[in-house]
């Protein structure tokens, strides 16, 4: 288990937003537990990437361990060149690449992400959903993130998706926060 000085960063280089990065993205589909290993590779090889993480915390024989976990597990967003991405397989990390087709679509899809994670609030994986009703926040620092709300337990929570992938991540919301989004928006 990595100490939390030795997680690689969730955004490389870290001074950037996603938005800025050069290059096409691409969807690293990593061995088994191997997504920060990745980004650390990434990091030496130069390479922009994305891998939004949260922490979790659990009582293990009356110790608390904190650890810095991917929201999307076994994925690594990176943004690169053809040569860079052949270059990844070399890392041995990979068990698959996946090519973007909407970079528009895929990039506004991070940059919500990315959003939620630069506000502090807590996120936590979401099991992907297909159907439902799209809700915009806004007020304050998730001001107009835009996902599906459900209900779990005694919280209503915005689920934002990467539809490529079938993956989602959820963030606690107020209902006085939301509006419902027009299907014309």
């Amino acid at each position: 288990m990595l100490k939390p000085s030795e997680n690689p960063p969730i955004v490389w280089p870290e001074a950037e937003s996603v938005r800025d990065f050069p290059g096409l993205w691409w969807v690293a589909h990593t061995k088994s537990r191997n997504e920060k290993a990745l980004a650390q590779d990434l990091i030496r090889k130069k390479v922009s990437y994305f891998l939004p993480m949260s922490w979790s915390v659990r009582r293990v024989r009356n110790r608390t361990i904190r650890s810095l976990l991917p929201l999307f597990s076994g994925y690594v967003f990176f943004c690169s060149e053809e040569s860079e991405r052949i270059e990844l397989w070399r890392t041995n990390r990979v068990a698959s690449i996946i090519q973007v087709e909407d970079q528009q679509r895929f990039l506004s899809e991070l940059l919500q992400i990315e959003q939620a994670l630069q506000s502090g609030v807590p996120l936590a994986p979401h099991k992907y959903i297909k159907i439902g009703q799209r809700y915009r926040i806004i007020a304050g620092p998730l001001a107009d993130l835009q996902g599906i709300v459900v209900r779990t337990k005694n919280t209503i929570r915005l689920v934002l998706q990467i539809d490529m992938l079938g993956q989602a991540t959820s963030v606690e919301v107020d209902t006085d926060m939301i509006e419902k989004v027009d299907e014309s928006d």
